[in-house]
C-alpha cells in the first residue's frame, strides 16, 4: 500500500505544485542571471587587444582568457543537472551566482595574465551551471501551456545577449577600461543572488532528487576529457593552424576518445552522471538538433559581421557593435509577439520551418553584398537575419520539452544548453576557418587577372596612375604605387568575398534545417495542456 501511494505521489505533485511567488518575477530574476553569463562569453572578445596591452602580453596569449572560460564552461554544462541533484538545485544555483560574481570581481582586479586566466577558469566553471538551472527553473515554474511566453523572456538572455556583447564590450573598452567588462557583473550578481534566495524554491520532485546521488567518476572523467579537449581545439585551432599543430592533433584525439567513451559509458552505466536517455523523447531530440543548428548560425553570423566591419572596413569596436544593435532591438520586440500571438495559434513545427526559411532568405540577401558595403547596408543585413531568429528560439524550446516528464527537466536542460553552447563554439570556429580558406581561394582567383595581358587590369592601372600623378606622386614611382594600391584592393575584396561565401553556406544550412523542423510530433503534454509541437 505504501509503495503504491509513493508511486502515485509524483503525479500528484506534478498537477498540484505551484511556486509561492509570482512566476513571472521568478522568470525575470533567473533570466537576468543567464543574461549576465551569456553576455560574458561574448563581451570579452573585443577587449582582447586592450587586455594584451595592459598585461604586456601578445594577442595570442590574451586569447587564453577566452579559451580557459570555454573549457571550464563546456565541462560543467552537461553535468549541471547532476550537480543540481547532488547539492539541491536552489543551493547549487546560489553557489554558481555567488562564485561567478566573485570571480568577475577578481578578473577585473587581476594584475597579471596568469591571474586573469585562472579567474576566468573559475568564471567558466561556475557560469556553466547558470543557464541549465535557469532553463529547468523556467520549465518547473510554468505549465506547458504558458512556457512559450516564459521562453520569450528566456530568449532575451540567449539570443539578444550574444548580439549586445560586442556592442557593450566595444563601448566600454573604447570609453573606459577593459576591467569594467567584468565589474558590470557585480550589481547584477548581488541583486539576483538575494532575489533567487527569496523567490526560487525547489519543487517536490527536485527536492526528492537531492538525496546525494551516486557520483559517476568514470562518466565525469570522460566528459571532462572530451569537452575540455574539444573546446581547446575549437578555440585555438584557427590560431595554431589546425592539424599542423601537434597540440591541436593531440587534443583532437583526446576529444574523440573522451566523447565516444562518454556516450558509450553513459548509455550503459547503472547510475550515469548524465541521463542521455532523455534523447529517446522524439520532440526533445529534434529540438536539440534544431537549437544546435540555430546556435551554429546565430554565433557564426554574430562574429562575422563585427570582423568584417573592423578588419576590412576599418570600423571601431563601438561602431561595429552599432551595426548589430538594431537587430537586437528587433529581436527584443519580435520575440514576445511570436510567443504571444503566433505560437498559440500556429503549430510550432510550422513556425520553426518559417523561421529557418526566413533566416535562409536573409543570408541569401547578405550573399549579394558588394565588396564595399556601407553602414546602412550592413545594418539591414543583420536586421533581416534577426527576423528569422525571432521565430526560432521560443518555438524550438517550447516544442522540445512538451512531451518530456518534469522529473527529467534538469538533465534535459543541461543537455539542451550544452548543444546550444557547443554549437556556438563550433559556429565561431568554423566560420573563422572558412573565411580564411575562402579568402585564399578568392585571392588566387582574382590574382589571375593581375596580368599585362588582361585588358581590365591595364585600364585600372592606367586610371590609378593618372589619379596618382594628379595628386603629385613622382612619375618615377607612380607605377609601383599604383600596383601596390591594386594589390591591397585585391586583398580587401578577396576577404569581403570570403565573408559573402560563408553567408551563402549559412543560407544552405538554414534551408537544410526546414525538413527536420516538420519532424516534431503532434503529441500533447501530459495533462492535455496545449503547447509546443501540436
Amino acid at each position: 500500500m505504501s509503495d503504491a501511494g509513493d508511486a502515485a505521489d509524483p503525479d500528484q505533485d506534478h498537477v498540484n505544485w505551484k511556486p509561492r511567488h509570482n512566476p513571472w518575477l521568478i522568470a525575470l530574476t533567473v533570466t537576468m542571471v543567464a543574461f549576465m553569463e551569456v553576455l560574458d562569453t561574448t563581451i570579452v572578445n573585443v577587449a582582447l587587444p586592450h587586455i594584451a596591452g595592459a598585461m604586456s602580453a601578445s594577442q595570442d596569449e590574451a586569447t587564453w582568457t577566452l579559451t580557459s572560460y570555454l573549457i571550464a564552461n563546456g565541462i560543467v554544462l552537461p553535468i549541471s543537472g547532476f550537480l543540481g541533484r547532488f547539492f539541491g538545485r536552489k543551493n547549487y544555483f546560489l553557489v554558481c551566482i555567488g562564485a561567478f560574481t566573485a570571480s568577475s570581481f577578481l578578473c577585473g582586479t587581476s594584475t597579471s595574465l596568469g591571474e586573469l586566466i585562472f579567474f576566468r577558469l573559475l568564471q567558466g566553471f561556475f557560469g556553466g551551471g547558470l543557464q541549465p538551472n535557469q532553463q529547468s527553473i523556467i520549465l518547473d515554474t510554468f505549465p506547458p501551456a504558458q512556457r512559450s511566453r516564459a521562453f520569450a523572456v528566456t530568449a532575451m538572455a540567449t539570443v539578444v545577449a550574444p548580439v549586445l556583447g560586442p556592442t557593450l564590450g566595444g563601448w566600454i573598452t573604447d570609453n573606459y577600461t577593459w576591467r569594467w567588462i567584468f565589474f558590470i557583473n557585480l550589481p547584477i550578481g548581488i541583486l539576483t543572488f538575494f532575489a533567487v534566495l527569496h523567490l526560487v524554491e525547489d519543487p517536490p520532485w527536485a527536492r526528492r532528487g537531492a538525496e546525494r546521488p551516486h557520483i559517476d567518476f568514470t562518466g565525469l572523467g570522460f566528459i571532462a576529457l572530451g569537452f575540455g579537449a574539444l573546446q581547446l581545439v575549437l578555440d585555438r585551432g584557427e590560431d595554431d593552424d589546425w592539424l599542423s599543430s601537434p597540440l591541436i592533433c593531440i587534443c583532437l584525439v583526446l576529444a574523440i576518445i573522451g566523447l565516444v567513451g562518454a556516450v558509450y559509458w553513459l548509455l550503459y552505466a547503472r547510475h550515469p552522471i548524465v541521463n542521455l536517455r532523455v534523447l529517446k523523447d522524439r520532440n526533445f531530440a529534434i529540438g536539440s538538433l534544431m537549437i544546435f543548428i540555430m546556435a551554429l548560425i546565430l554565433y557564426s553570423s554574430a562574429v562575422m559581421i563585427p570582423q568584417l566591419t573592423q578588419r576590412q572596413l576599418g570600423y571601431t569596436a563601438t561602431l561595429a557593435g552599432l551595426v548589430l544593435s538594431p537587430g537586437a532591438l528587433v529581436l527584443a520586440f519580435l520575440i514576445p509577439l511570436v510567443g504571444r500571438l503566433v505560437i498559440p495559434y500556429v503549430q510550432a513545427r510550422f513556425v520553426i520551418a518559417f523561421g529557418f526559411l526566413s533566416l535562409g532568405l536573409a543570408f541569401l540577401y547578405a550573399h549579394d553584398l558588394t565588396p564595399d558595403p556601407d553602414f546602412l547596408t550592413l545594418t539591414l543585413v543583420r536586421l533581416t537575419q534577426t527576423v528569422g531568429l525571432a521565430f526560432l528560439f521560443v518555438p524550438i524550446s517550447t516544442a522540445a520539452y512538451v512531451t518530456l516528464p518534469r522529473e527529467q527537466n534538469a538533465d534535459a536542460a543541461a543537455l539542451y544548453t550544452m548543444f546550444r553552447n557547443l554549437a556556438g563554439s563550433i559556429g565561431i570556429s568554423v566560420a573563422t576557418a572558412l573565411i580564411t580558406t575562402r579568402s585564399q581561394v578568392r585571392q588566387a582567383y582574382l590574382s589571375d587577372h593581375l596580368s599585362a595581358l588582361d585588358q581590365g587590369y591595364n585600364q585600372t592601372l592606367a586610371q590609378v596612375e593618372h589619379s596618382l600623378i594628379a595628386m603629385g606622386v613622382a612619375p618615377s614611382s607612380v607605377t609601383q604605387t599604383a600596383q601596390a594600391w591594386i594589390e591591397t584592393t585585391l586583398l580587401n575584396q578577396s576577404a569581403v568575398l570570403a565573408y559573402i561565401d560563408v553567408f551563402g553556406y549559412c543560407a544552405m544550412l538554414a534551408f537544410a534545417a526546414i525538413p527536420f523542423a516538420l519532424l516534431f510530433s503532434a503529441a500533447r503534454p501530459k495533462g492535455g495542456a496545449s503547447a509546443g509541437a501540436h
